[in-house]
């Protein structure tokens, strides 16, 4: 059974090498704490073709979040540290990388978009100072201050916020939610980088910023070719906007594959109960109730042994109890990790 494992992941790293931007191979990011270790990323064996969008989905509690920390080395250690596998970014290991030239591919080749805009924007200073500085660092056609701010204002204006010049001057507390999400994105987008991480970017917006940030990304990555990791809880998102889905459950991957293949024929049952839990617009019968996945997500401190999942799981096995399933394929391009499909 080791064996036929080691030979699947091989078989998802060889694919993977030759037209991926971002291949991350059985990464580990583990944090020291005086309860334990949290194995928060246990394993992940991933890719991102150049050009996608790659959605990371799962409840909260479940490593999304560390996963995108931990392609931009921003795990803060201690506690934490990754402490075993490879991250393959357009040829080069990050993780071989020092500090130094690990800076140089921050906001350069690789930006991230976090959760909360208001507390990631330092609030004493302006706008345009937080953008150009991220340009003055990077890019290197740009010499001095006043050629970043106007290009500051440049994308500033690409990324739809009104009267640039004029906003340059704000501080973060003077614009709405989805102003200072713009503001993100633009310093995300300033350098053209390679590979743009978004963590929840439409959180605590309301549902009409939200479809104008996600079409705003799309568009930018069209005209200027940034492939996208979208973390996210939100199916519908993804459904909208990405072309590739990995399913996330206690600091694994349980389940990958293009969108249509995960919503019309989700194989994991976590999947298929995330699924099952969307709303349906058009079900009016008052006796129907939204699904709910039984129990919660464990704490890592706490993993029950086997799979993860199975004291949740309505189609739990024996084995399911005691073995953490192996990586399966039961149809091309479908990969799951579930005794069901093992033959």
């Amino acid at each position: 059974m080791a064996e036929q494992v080691k030979s699947d992941m091989d078989e998802v790293r060889n694919l993977s090498l030759d037209k991926s931007i971002l291949l991350i191979d059985d990464l580990h990011t583990h944090f020291f704490t005086s309860d334990g270790v949290i194995k928060a990323v246990d394993g992940v064996t991933l890719s991102l073709k150049k050009g996608f969008v790659l959605g990371i989905v799962g409840e909260s509690g479940c490593g999304k979040t560390v996963l995108a920390l931990s392609v931009m080395r921003l795990i803060p250690d201690p506690p934490g540290r990754i402490v075993k596998g490879r991250i393959i970014f357009d040829g080069a290991d990050l993780l071989a990388l020092d500090e130094d030239e690990m800076r140089r591919i921050r906001g350069g080749q690789i930006s991230m978009i976090f959760q909360d805009p208001m507390s990631s924007l330092n609030p004493v200073f302006t706008i345009g100072a937080q953008v150009s500085e991220v340009i003055l660092l990077h890019d290197r056609d740009v010499s001095g201050p006043r050629p970043a701010l106007a290009k500051a204002v440049d994308v500033l204006k690409i990324v739809g916020i009104p009267s640039p010049e004029k906003r340059i001057k704000d501080y973060p507390h003077q614009l709405s939610g989805g102003m200072r999400q713009r503001v993100m994105i633009a310093m995300a987008l300033a350098c053209r980088p390679k590979l743009m991480i978004a963590d929840e970017p439409t959180t605590a917006l309301d549902v009409t910023t939200q479809a104008q940030i996600l079409t705003l990304m799309n568009d930018l990555k069209d005209k200027i070719g940034t492939s996208i990791i979208l973390v996210t809880h939100d199916l519908g998102i993804v459904a909208e906007t990405c072309q590739e889905v990995a399913v996330m459950y206690t600091g694994k991957i349980v389940e990958f594959s293009n969108v249509d293949k995960i919503f019309n024929n989700p194989l994991h049952p976590y999947t298929n109960g995330l699924m099952k839990a969307l709303p349906v617009i058009d079900n009016r019968s008052e006796s129907s109730r939204l699904y709910t996945i039984p129990g919660t997500v464990p704490p890592f401190t706490d993993l029950p042994s086997g799979c993860t999942f199975h004291d949740r799981c309505e189609e739990s096995m024996d084995i399911c109890a005691h073995e953490f399933p192996p990586v399966c394929y039961p149809e091309p391009d479908h990969m799951v990790r579930c005794w069901r499909f093992k033959t």
